[in-house]
């Protein structure tokens, strides 16, 4: 069974149809019990880094995705999801991620013609064949909704990259956590495949 993690973000429904559809089981939940005994794990998310870290609190979340990880449980973070394992984001000073990857939010720089949020189709360029990447071709294109990106402090974790107005550090993988800035579950074929892929990790 595939947890995903419920603490009040958007999109937890359109993850859970995606898996569906691949026939995975999964289940939205904020049990400790149940996502401690899951065999995947999901933190999706749509919304605020600062309200988002605090949910994750009040819920009494961030000690058992800490134990997850560090039970080698495979994770996957997505959009807000990813942001939130990091140290903090601009978008909240002061609040502290979850510090499980290093790195820091930064909100995507201004740019004429480019318009924040950055919402739509971009291409990734993969790196250092990520298991989720299985299968995907170079210059997949996928669905990003977001106004702030990841700097992985170290590059060796990212596992694709794209460009919109600066290097947009779109996923990474160390051990067995895997995050996406982009929208796998709404990203056609090519997230299923990440999914489905993501699934399959032992």
């Amino acid at each position: 069974m595939i947890a995903v993690i419920d603490y009040d973000a958007g999109n937890l429904r359109s993850v859970q149809k995606a898996l569906a559809f691949l026939g995975e089981e999964s289940e939205i939940t904020r049990d400790y019990k149940e996502i401690l005994a899951a065999d995947k794990v999901i933190l999706p998310g749509v919304g605020a880094f600062g309200e988002s870290m605090e949910h994750l609190k009040k819920y009494g979340l961030d000690p058992v995705i800490r134990e997850v990880v560090a039970k080698g449980t495979p994770f996957l973070g997505i959009c807000l999801g990813l942001q939130l394992l990091f140290e903090g984001s601009e978008e909240s000073s002061g609040v502290e991620g979850l510090h499980i990857l290093e790195g820091k939010i930064q909100r995507i720089p201004d740019q004429e013609g480019l318009k924040i949020p950055h919402i739509g189709w971009n291409s990734l360029k993969l790196h250092r064949e990520g298991r989720l990447f299985e299968g995907v071709s170079e210059g997949a294109f996928v669905y990003f909704v977001h106004s702030y990106y990841l700097k992985a402090a170290d590059e060796g974790i990212v596992r694709a990259s794209t460009e919109y107005g600066t290097k947009i550090h779109a996923s990474v993988e160390q051990g067995n956590v895997f995050a996406c800035q982009f929208h796998p579950e709404k990203s056609s074929g090519v997230g299923l495949m990440m999914l489905s892929n993501f699934a399959r990790i032992k």
